[in-house]
């Protein structure tokens, strides 16, 4: 596995906590450049300094995933000091789950900005450079919810099979360049997604699940791991992964 990651350089969102987190530590360990961008500039630039002390290179630059040119500012960021980006995991999301019926529009609107376009924007700022590169990674997150729907996940299920959606068509449309697509679809996870459910009847049934059966986010960092260390011939579209004992 490590062959194919080291010395990839590698932007991922969201990476202030939870399985941003967790893929830049890991995949620093395997010897890839992690550039890290998130909201919180405090965390990532701990974050990086931890990294750095292992004797591998990261790079903290703060971002809102929501502003194209936020995250334009990241990607550039990371082709300056580093020379290319090899791979994008946009990973940033919010999930504020919530029955329709009490009509949460803002977290909606929220929804829909973070984890649709602020997906987009990533996807905007990177592809010249791997379009030129002739070669790449874009990595999406989205989750078991953008396969089934669940009771109060309406409208974040929608944002999720969005992603697939527009992965999907990456794929097809980005093969003469030689750019790979991955979709990763995590189950439950511990993480603190669920601190943005602000209905609190629903955050505790979530938190009593998830707190059951939900495993730590290294499950997702080994996941991503895999995709990328792929060969450059195999192009790794899809993972799903729950814990075992998730039967959502």
């Amino acid at each position: 596995m490590e062959n194919n990651i080291k010395d990839k350089v590698v932007i991922i969102t969201g990476a202030s906590s939870g399985m941003g987190e967790a893929a830049a530590r890991h995949l620093a360990e395997l010897g890839a450049v992690v550039v890290l961008g998130a909201r919180r500039a405090d965390r990532i630039e701990k974050l990086a300094k931890d990294i750095q002390q292992t004797g591998a290179h990261a790079l903290a630059v703060e971002v809102d995933v929501t502003d194209m040119e936020q995250v334009k500012n990241l990607v550039d960021s990371a082709v300056r000091q580093f020379g290319r980006v090899d791979v994008i995991l946009n990973n940033a999301g919010v999930m504020p789950l919530s029955p329709m019926d009490r009509v949460n529009v803002e977290e909606w609107n929220t929804m829909i900005d973070v984890n649709i376009k602020g997906v987009l924007n990533g996807i905007a700022a990177v592809l010249p450079y791997m379009k030129e590169q002739k070669s790449g990674q874009i990595i999406n997150t989205s989750s078991v919810a953008g396969h089934k729907v669940f009771y109060g996940s309406a409208v974040y299920s929608a944002t999720k099979y969005a992603v697939r959606a527009l992965t999907e068509g990456l794929r097809m449309e980005l093969k003469p360049y030689n750019i790979r697509t991955t979709i990763v679809c995590p189950g439950a996870v511990k993480t603190e997604l669920l601190e943005h459910i602000s209905e609190a009847d629903i955050q505790q049934a979530n938190k009593d699940y998830v707190g059951e059966v939900g495993i730590s986010a290294d499950s997702f960092a080994r996941v991503v791991a895999f995709a990328i260390s792929q060969p450059s011939d195999v192009d790794i579209n899809e993972i799903i992964f729950r814990p075992t004992a998730q039967e959502l």
